[in-house]
């Protein structure tokens, strides 16, 4: 069960804005901004606020879709790292130059990674909807939703992991077999050791793309932010709505990418 979150609340953040440091200003700025659209006084302001219908609306259904995308973009990430990590380090190891080149079967990694980028996610999300009945038991809620998203992030991340082993310097490969490491030691404790600040790097850059992905996944029934803003934002022309979900969808963004920031800062100073 989640912590219910508190809207009004929000408004206090902004002041912490200007005592943090500059990589959480944004984020802490972003929740300020938040918290002063969502509070009564602002909500009910003849000719500038929403009705008071939208703002019971907008406190019975942000939290609950809040908490959707949340859940949407983490379990969608960790599946991604736990399917493209493996998929990068072979795309890597069969390389041309790589330690065992594999012409044909890195093309045909390739290939299946290129067609898995570029397929809008939009299109690919209706594609796989059997796929995603036969995993989930439903194409609706971000339970289904977590299917096509994975999907979609797997080949993004596995070239960005094949990128950023590629930096990996050749030397270093090169000692450690001259050290009689075996191929899986030399993959996993020297290639994906020398390039972890860089897959750190890439995972955030997974993580925010999937907040993106989780929204389009809103307009075809796979609930969070995405969902309110559509049926809700679009549909019933209730703008205000639409606007919360844009600033919160920016909120979380900000706090992603300065998360993910500071923890390949710190362990590349480690």
């Amino acid at each position: 069960m989640s912590a219910p979150i508190t809207l009004g609340a929000l408004g206090s953040l902004g002041s912490l804005g200007a005592v943090s440091t500059p990589g959480a200003s944004g984020a802490l700025g972003a929740l300020g901004a938040l918290g002063a659209l969502l509070r009564p006084e602002t909500l009910t302001r003849p000719g500038l606020a929403p009705t008071l219908e939208n703002w019971v609306l907008i406190q019975a259904k942000l939290p609950q879709a809040t908490w959707e995308t949340i859940a949407m973009v983490a379990v969608s990430t960790t599946v991604t790292l736990v399917l493209g990590l493996p998929l990068g380090v072979l795309l890597t190891l069969v390389a041309p130059g790589g330690l065992r080149p594999n012409r044909g079967l890195h093309v045909l990694l390739s290939l299946v990674v290129n067609i898995g980028r570029s397929t809008p996610f939009i299109i690919l999300m209706i594609a796989l909807i059997p796929l995603t009945r036969l995993i989930a038991g439903t194409s609706l809620g971000w339970q289904a939703a977590c299917v096509p998203l994975s999907v979609g992030a797997v080949p993004f991340f596995a070239r960005l992991v094949e990128n950023a082993l590629s930096s990996v310097p050749p030397g270093v490969l090169e000692a450690s077999q001259m050290a009689g490491a075996s191929l899986w030691r030399t993959a996993t404790g020297v290639l994906v050791r020398e390039a972890i600040p860089s897959l750190l790097a890439a995972l955030t850059v997974t993580a925010v793309t999937l907040v993106s992905y989780s929204a389009m996944a809103g307009t075809v029934g796979g609930g969070g932010l995405g969902t309110l803003a559509y049926y809700y934002g679009y549909q019933r022309f209730m703008p205000d709505v639409m606007t919360v979900t844009i600033v919160l969808t920016i909120v979380l963004v900000q706090v992603l990418q300065f998360a993910g920031d500071r923890v390949v800062s710190a362990v590349s100073r480690g």
